[in-house]
C-alpha cells in the first residue's frame, strides 16, 4: 500500500488521488459506492472487481479509467497500488473479506451490515485498532435529506424532549425477487431485519444512544419467500426515548418515512429521500444543472402540535438536501488527516447487537434486555 499508517483509525497518505479497490458490482457496487467514489475529490476508482463479464463491461463502459478483474484475491494482490478497499460484495462475504485486506495493510470500507455478530464485528474493529487502519461501515442513509432534517429539528430544539420515534422503511413487492438478499440460508445474512433493518436501527443510535431493552416481530408473508419480509422492532433506550421501527416488503399502504413526537411539537414526513432514485437514473453529484439531494416542496414534513398533517395541521418545514456525498469525502479526509472515519466499526457493532437480540425476541417471543 503506497500510505504510511499513522492514527488507530486513519492512514496519512501521500499526495495525489487515493486509489480504491471496490469489491463487488451488483446494486451497491454500481448503483452507491462506485459513483460516490468517482464524485469525491481525492479518491479514484482504480479497480473493480466482478466475475460476470456483463458487469465488468458495465464498470469500464461507466468508468473508463477503472480496471477490472474476476476475483476479490485479484485486488488483494494490488494491495501494494491501492490505498482502500471497499466490499460491496455479498453479506457472507463481509468479515473474510474485510478481515484479508486488514491483513493486506489495507483500509476499509464495508457495506452494511459490517457482520452477522456483534463480536464479529469487534474481532474486526480490534483487527483494525492493531494494524492502524481505518475501517468503516457505509450506513449512507446517516445522510438522508429527511433524516438530517430530524436530526436537527432534535438538536434546535423544536421537538422539546423526544418521547417517541417512529420510522419506516416499507415497500410493496408482493413477488420475490429471489437472489441472496431473500434468501433463508442463514450464512447469507438475508432478509430485511439485517438490509433496511441494519439503517433504522443506526439512525435510532445515532439519534438517542445505547439501547436497553428489544422487543420484535418478524414474519414472513409472500408466498415462496424464505427470509423475513415484515418485521417490527421497538425499542426502549437508555435515555427513555421509545422507538418504533417498521421496515416490510408487504405494505400495501405506506406510512410516513418519519414520525417523531416530543414535548413540544411532532414531525411528520413522508416519502423517501431523493438520492437513490437519482443515482439508479444514472445522475451523479456535481453534475451541471443538478442540485443533488433536494426534494420539491410539496415533499416537506410538517411540524406542529394537535392536529394532522393530512388535513393541513403543522407548518412545513423546509428539507435539508441529502449528502450521500460526504460519506467518501469524510473517509478521504480520514484517511489523509488521521481520525475518526464518519461510521466507526463500534458503532456497526453497537447495531448489530439490537439486531441480534431483536432476532432472538421475535424467536422467542419475548422482550430481550440488553447488559448496560
Amino acid at each position: 500500500m503506497s500510505s504510511e499508517t499513522s492514527d488507530p483509525t486513519g492512514t496519512a497518505a501521500p499526495h495525489g488521488p487515493l486509489r480504491v479497490g471496490l469489491i463487488g458490482y451488483g446494486l451497491a457496487g454500481s448503483v452507491f459506492h462506485a459513483p460516490l467514489i468517482a464524485a469525491t475529490d481525492g479518491l479514484r476508482l482504480d479497480t473493480v472487481s466482478t466475475s460476470d463479464p456483463a458487469r465488468q463491461a458495465q464498470a469500464r463502459a461507466e468508468h473508463p479509467q477503472v480496471r477490472t478483474v474476476d476475483t476479490p484475491q485479484a485486488v488483494l494482490d494490488r494491495a501494494a497500488d491501492l490505498d482502500l478497499i471497499v466490499l460491496a460484495s455479498p453479506n457472507k462475504t463481509h468479515v473474510p473479506l474485510a478481515t484479508a485486506a486488514l491483513e493486506a495493510g489495507l483500509p476499509v470500507v464495508v457495506d452494511k451490515p459490517l457482520a452477522a455478530t456483534a463480536a464479529e464485528a469487534e474481532k474486526l474493529a480490534a483487527l483494525a485498532q492493531e494494524r492502524g487502519l481505518l475501517l468503516s461501515v457505509f450506513q449512507n442513509r446517516r445522510w438522508d435529506n429527511d433524516f438530517r432534517t430530524v436530526r436537527k429539528l432534535i438538536e434546535d430544539g423544536a421537538l422539546g424532549d423526544i418521547q417517541r420515534f417512529e420510522s419506516r422503511f416499507e415497500r410493496w413487492r408482493p413477488q420475490p425477487k429471489g437472489g441472496w438478499r431473500e434468501s433463508g440460508d442463514p450464512a447469507e445474512l438475508g432478509g430485511l431485519l439485517y438490509d433496511l433493518g441494519s439503517h433504522l436501527v443506526d439512525q435510532a443510535l445515532t439519534l438517542f444512544g445505547p439501547v436497553v431493552s428489544v422487543y420484535a416481530e418478524s414474519d414472513v408473508r409472500r408466498p415462496g419467500a424464505e427470509a423475513d419480509d415484515d418485521t417490527f422492532l421497538a425499542l426502549t433506550h437508555a435515555n427513555g426515548v421509545r422507538s418504533h421501527l417498521w421496515v416490510s416488503a408487504t405494505t400495501a399502504m405506506l406510512g410516513p418515512r418519519f414520525r417523531v413526537l416530543g414535548s413540544r411539537a411532532g414531525y411528520v414526513k413522508h416519502g423517501l429521500d431523493p438520492q437513490e432514485a437519482a443515482l439508479r437514473e444514472g445522475l451523479r453529484p456535481g453534475t451541471e444543472g443538478v442540485e443533488w439531494g433536494v426534494e420539491p416542496e410539496s415533499c416537506r414534513g410538517r411540524l406542529g402540535a394537535g392536529s394532522s398533517p393530512q388535513t393541513g395541521g403543522g407548518e412545513p418545514v423546509p428539507t435539508l438536501p441529502g449528502d450521500y456525498p460526504a460519506y467518501y469525502a469524510a473517509i478521504a479526509r480520514a484517511l489523509r488527516e488521521g481520525g475518526r472515519p464518519p461510521v466507526t466499526a463500534t458503532e456497526a457493532a453497537a447495531a448489530l447487537r439490537v439486531l441480534e437480540a431483536a432476532k432472538r425476541s421475535a424467536a422467542e417471543g419475548r422482550t430481550v434486555r440488553l447488559a448496560g
